[in-house]
């Protein structure tokens, strides 16, 4: 890694911490107002005035979903307006107008305009080898909320979440497209330096049971205090928190192993463990639950210390659901290891 991309993933790492949904934070509640077609009108706007969409009528109408041509004719305007895109625009990667576009395919043709597929595609190859039966939307989605392209709506509009296999509405498509416009040299250059690192370690098949069921998730929206794919839970929308994340993964599912998680926050889980226990960073294996705040190794578990949890993939890997969903950060490397406190050995 060359000193300029070191500084540029600083500089992204240093960002990206500020932004962190933490678990344990009173999440915001937003207007009434905010409708599923407003709710990003500065980005509406953005992306008119670019040239990449155009107003249907008298508005964006963004609560409609985009069609195969809207999508073609906004990635043709993207290509042609982007200098660091390596690989070439094609029409045909778009569905047809009988397929309705989703969340995922859309994140594909992004991915593909950013010229990452390759490594996208090294990505989904390396989870399939690992034996964790990916979703074959895995890679593209590892790397479009890598560069954070999706959006987290604030508890109080879960309801307006799409799910990865969802019809991406014009206003999501419009949000991901302004991310785009607005990146610098480095976004694209530090992603590709991060991720073309991603690797698992060989795996036991209880190791691989439960991280099967993580990874079949991915791209899941992050909904406070969510812990189901529907709204079994009496919640908005289906989706998860941090911690929620791993009930879902341990508990929800009826893994054996769940039954030692007590706890329902970051917190809880961190502390009903003994320190004995605790795992340190060099310690780690596939399926540990990691916990994340200032309380440091040695530190109390209480909600104020504890904010943040995830899943080691291993080979310092972790999925998580933060302000992308469900989505794959390095431990090392990211926000995730500048406040890591411990780990918890939940498989054996």
């Amino acid at each position: 890694m060359t000193r300029r991309v070191r500084m540029r993933l600083r500089r992204w790492t240093l960002a990206t911490a500020a932004l962190i949904a933490g678990c344990a934070l009173i999440p915001a509640t937003a207007s009434a107002a905010v409708t599923l077609s407003n709710w990003d009108a500065a980005q509406q706007r953005q992306v008119v005035q670019a040239g990449l969409m155009r107003n249907l009528g008298r508005s964006f109408q963004g609560a409609s979903a985009i069609t195969a041509a809207q999508a073609n004719a906004a990635f043709a305007a993207l290509a042609a307006r982007l200098q660091n895109v390596t690989g070439a625009f094609s029409a045909n990667a778009v569905q047809t107008a009988r397929d309705p576009v989703t969340v995922v395919s859309f994140d594909r043709m992004l991915v593909a305009q950013l010229g990452l597929s390759a490594t996208a595609s090294q990505v989904q190859a390396t989870a399939a080898g690992a034996g964790l039966r990916p979703p074959s939307y895995f890679g593209s989605e590892v790397v479009a909320r890598f560069l954070r392209l999706r959006y987290n709506h604030p508890s109080g509009t879960d309801q307006l979440e799409l799910f990865p296999t969802d019809p991406i509405t014009r206003a999501e498509a419009a949000w991901s497209l302004a991310q785009v416009v607005s990146f610098g040299d480095w976004n694209v250059s530090s992603a590709e330096q991060s991720l073309s690192g991603f690797q698992l370690p060989a795996m036991s098949s209880a190791q691989r049971q439960v991280l099967q069921i993580a990874v079949s998730r991915i791209g899941y929206p992050y909904v406070w205090g969510g812990t189901t794919d529907d709204t079994s839970d009496g919640l908005a929308h289906g989706g998860f928190d941090c911690s929620g994340f791993a009930w879902r993964v341990y508990k929800v599912s009826g893994l054996p192993w769940g039954q030692r998680i007590r706890g329902r926050t970051a917190a809880q889980q961190a502390g009903e463990i003994p320190k004995r226990a605790r795992l340190r960073m060099s310690q780690l294996q596939p399926g540990d639950l990691l916990f994340f705040g200032s309380a440091g190794y040695t530190g109390a578990a209480t909600e104020a210390s504890i904010i943040h949890e995830g899943i080691y993939l291993g080979e310092n890997w972790v999925i998580h659901s933060s302000n992308q969903g469900v989505y794959v950060l390095p431990l090392q490397g990211s926000w995730l290891g500048n406040s890591f406190a411990w780990g918890r050995r939940v498989i054996g």
